[in-house]
This record gives structure tokens, C-alpha cells and sequence, in this order.
């Protein structure tokens, strides 16, 4: 084992969950309910991580203010109402989430996403009670890319920033894992869009599935993105 790495803090949507099912089938029920066609999965996969504004922008991009923000809160509670009907995690984390657990180690979530949907969606894939900490997006005033929902979450968990490691499929990810001090690895199975380009996102490594995240656990970790293969 890595003897740095003591804590494992995850991003939900696209890195520790499959949400994307459940978030698109929201996303074209509303847009069924406003009489427009749905959009096809793969044009909305990659948009999931960046949140229910992303996904009503995406299905409704000439909406003003003021029907944005309507239609951004029935997103919210129609995803609500049918949140974890297709949800699952990611194949191979469970796995994953063994290990870690029978190593000793925390693992915690930090995410964008608010509170009531994050703590609804743990709680129905029984997940909850196995997280040491789930830090949202409303926990504390600032979110990612800033460092402070990071920082918080290793408080949390009695450790300093510098031996946790933070996993996630956005940009913003590694700028806050960056900012907080921990070493960042990118999910590659994650919600990337066909514009993203995560080798130039100055990560510490990528994984193409979940499993491959055992390596920085056991001192072995694979692909990086400061330096080539290893």
C-alpha cells in the first residue's frame, strides 16, 4: 500500500456513479412535458457532471431567465422523485470501496451536487453509512474548482490534504484537488466530452476503470499525465 495515500475522496456523478441514466431521463421528461422531442442519450451523457443547470441549458437553450430558473427547479424535482431507478456505481467499485474499507482507510465524497440530492442518492444505493465524509455542494460557501469543499472534506476525515486523494471525470476537479495540495487522478470512463482533452488537465494520473485506482493504493499507479507511461 501507499503508505501516502491515507484517505480516498471521490466526485459523485461520473466517478463513483453512473447518474447519467436517471439525470437524461429527467431531463427528456421535462422536455416531453414542454412538448419537445427528447434528446438522445449520448448528447447528453457528457453534460451530467456539470450539474442541473448544464442539463436544462443543454435541453432548453433559448429559455430566458426567469423560464430557466423554472425549469431548472422541475429538473431538480422530477430527477428528485426518480433518482436512483437506473443509478448505479460505476462496474468495478465496489471492489474498489472493499479494498479501501478492509485497508482501514476513509473514503469520503465531495461533489457539486446539493445536499438533499446527494444524501437521497447515498442513502438509496446504501452507500451512506460506508462514507466517512459527503461534502456537497452547498456544505460550505464556495465549490469546486475551488479548494475549499476539498479542504473541508480532509478535515473531516482527521487528515492532512497532502495524503488524500481525489478522484474525478471534470476539469474542475483537478483544479481543486490541485488547489487543496492532494494528488488528482481523472476518470476516464467519466462524463468527458468530445472537447475535453484530460492528458493537458496537469493531473496525476488517469484511469480507465475503477479498478485501475488499487495501483495508487498499492504503490503501483499506471498512466499519468506528467510524464508518460509508467
Amino acid at each position: 500500500m501507499n503508505i501516502g495515500i491515507r484517505g480516498v475522496l471521490l466526485d459523485l456523478d461520473g466517478t463513483l456513479l453512473d447518474t447519467a441514466p436517471d439525470m437524461a431521463a429527467a431531463l427528456n421528461r421535462l422536455r416531453g412535458e414542454e412538448g419537445a422531442a427528447p434528446l438522445k442519450f449520448d448528447a447528453i451523457r457528457p453534460h451530467v457532471s456539470h450539474g442541473a443547470a448544464a442539463l436544462v441549458r443543454l435541453g432548453f437553450p433559448t429559455a430566458d431567465d426567469q423560464l430557466f430558473d423554472t425549469l431548472r427547479q422541475r429538473f431538480i424535482d422530477g430527477y428528485a422523485a426518480q433518482i436512483a431507478t437506473e443509478t448505479r456505481l460505476f462496474p468495478g467499485f465496489e471492489t474498489v470501496l472493499q479494498t479501501i474499507e478492509s485497508r482501514g482507510l476513509p473514503w469520503g465524497v465531495v461533489t457539486n451536487k446539493q445536499t438533499s440530492l446527494t444524501c437521497a442518492l447515498l442513502a438509496q444505493l446504501n452507500l451512506a453509512h460506508r462514507a466517512a465524509c459527503v461534502v456537497c455542494g452547498d456544505t460550505v460557501s464556495q465549490r469546486k474548482p475551488h479548494p475549499a469543499p476539498l479542504l473541508h472534506a480532509a478535515n473531516l476525515l482527521g487528515l492532512e490534504p497532502q495524503s488524500c486523494i481525489y478522484v474525478g471525470d471534470a476539469e474542475r476537479d483537478v483544479q481543486a484537488g490541485r488547489a487543496a495540495g492532494m494528488r488528482t487522478v481523472i476518470a476516464l470512463f467519466g462524463y468527458l466530452g468530445t472537447h475535453d482533452r484530460p492528458d493537458e488537465w496537469c493531473a496525476d494520473g488517469l484511469i480507465s476503470e475503477p479498478v485501475e485506482l488499487l495501483g495508487w493504493l498499492n504503490g503501483t499507479e499506471g498512466r499519468t499525465s506528467r510524464g508518460g507511461s509508467k
